[in-house]
C-alpha cells in the first residue's frame, strides 16, 4: 500500500509540474487530447499502462 501512495504521489508531482510550470502547454495539450480519435487515445492509454508496469517490474524485480 505504501508503495501505491508512493506512486500517487509522483504522478500528481508531474502533473503539478505541467499545470504549474507550464500553464499553456497543459491548455494546448488538453485541447490536442479533445480532437485526437478514441481509438488513438485507448491506444496510448494502454502504451502507457505496459510502460508503466515494466518499469515497476523491472525496478520491483
Amino acid at each position: 500500500m505504501r508503495d501505491f501512495v508512493v506512486a500517487v504521489g509522483l504522478v500528481l508531482v508531474f502533473e503539478g509540474l505541467v499545470y504549474g510550470g507550464f500553464p499553456n502547454l497543459a491548455r494546448r495539450l488538453a485541447s490536442e487530447v479533445l480532437a485526437m480519435p478514441e481509438a488513438v487515445l485507448r491506444a496510448a492509454g494502454l502504451a502507457a499502462i505496459a510502460a508503466g508496469v515494466a518499469l515497476v517490474w523491472l525496478a520491483r524485480g
